[in-house]
């Protein structure tokens, strides 16, 4: 197994922290990076495997899958032990919602706030009220999940892709200066939980690390 990965991607974040929840050993090819050309020139494989030529790609017994959400439903169905999404269909689909909410609706917000806190500004200057727009649509969200934790340790019956995809985001945001209020109790407390899981403190250590080292450059 292979995954083609990026050292800052979020996606490839979730997709790295599900291999590791399911101890699965594959070789890791980061692909180039840095913050005055991103991820210019593009890898040459991930070029003839994705034609949307990004990161993450998962080469496993000859199938090649891009798109971070079919990976994880790929890593479920044939390696389903142990699992990341629940048995009941309601629950699932739940689950699946919410993962793919945070690509959809949480990271449009996330990447206003990469591209006005993190990569060098544009001519004209960055926009502070756009980042600010940015924050307050995560506050919501927050919000929203605080709700939709009431009564429960996870999003689902149990951890999963549902926390994986939505803490990712959410990790980016705290990071760029958006954090979840502290009033919200349920988001506070499951936080807590997620990043206790060794393959989420190991992947938040090591982004931590990359970001110093990548900001002292």
């Amino acid at each position: 197994m292979k995954l083609y990965s990026g050292p800052l991607s979020l996606f490839t974040q979730k997709v790295r922290i599900a291999l590791a929840e399911k101890q699965l050993a594959y070789e890791r090819i980061e692909v180039g990076w840095s913050r005055a050309d991103r991820y210019l020139p593009h890898h040459p494989d991930v070029v003839a495997l994705n034609p949307k030529c990004q990161v993450p790609v998962l080469v496993d017994r000859g199938l090649a899958l891009y798109d971070s959400t079919l990976i994880l439903e790929y890593l479920e169905d044939r390696y389903p032990e142990p699992p990341l999404l629940p048995k009941d269909p309601a629950l699932r689909a739940r689950c699946r919602q919410q993962e793919a909410a945070a690509d959809e609706i949480w990271f449009p917000h996330v990447w206003t706030l990469i591209e006005e806190r993190f990569y060098p500004p544009p001519a004209d200057g960055s926009d502070a009220g756009r980042a600010a727009q940015a924050a307050g649509e995560l506050g919501a969200l927050y919000t929203e999940l605080d709700d939709a934790l009431e009564g429960r340790d996870w999003y689902g019956d149990a951890y999963g892709v549902a926390d994986i995809g939505t803490f990712v985001m959410a990790q980016a945001a705290r990071v760029l200066g958006a954090p979840p209020p502290a009033e919200l109790r349920n988001v506070s407390a499951w936080t807590e939980r997620v990043q206790a899981r060794p393959p989420v403190a190991a992947e938040i250590e090591a982004t931590t690390a990359f970001l110093a080292r990548t900001l002292a450059a």
